[in-house]
């Protein structure tokens, strides 16, 4: 009898040890996005959008997670889009949203 007890210990620790793993890739999996890892966030820009339609704006300065502006602006839908940093209308909109949050 204790001989079956102690051949079913290894199974049960590698079992439990599995089960440990995939609930902590499972955690890291529904946590931060994987975007916010050490890469660009845009891989795809928008010349411009009408400002009725922007919630917010989030502009990212380079640094060692990728080597160039990111604009990225939250949509009053819910939506995120990347607008093009050098755009003349992207920088029309940087503009007037940093004179609006000045402004309250």
């Amino acid at each position: 009898m204790a001989r079956a007890a102690t051949a079913a210990a290894p199974r049960l620790l590698g079992a439990a040890m599995l089960l440990l793993l995939l609930v902590a890739a499972g955690r890291r999996a529904a946590g931060a996005p994987v975007v916010n890892e050490l890469r660009c966030q845009c891989l795809q820009t928008l010349q411009g959008i009408h400002l009725k339609n922007i919630q917010s704006v989030k502009v990212t300065t380079p640094g060692p997670h990728c080597d160039q502006t990111e604009v990225i602006a939250s949509l009053k839908t819910g939506q995120e889009v990347c607008l093009n940093p050098t755009a003349p209308m992207v920088k029309k909109i940087i503009d007037k949203m940093l004179n609006k949050a000045s402004a309250n």
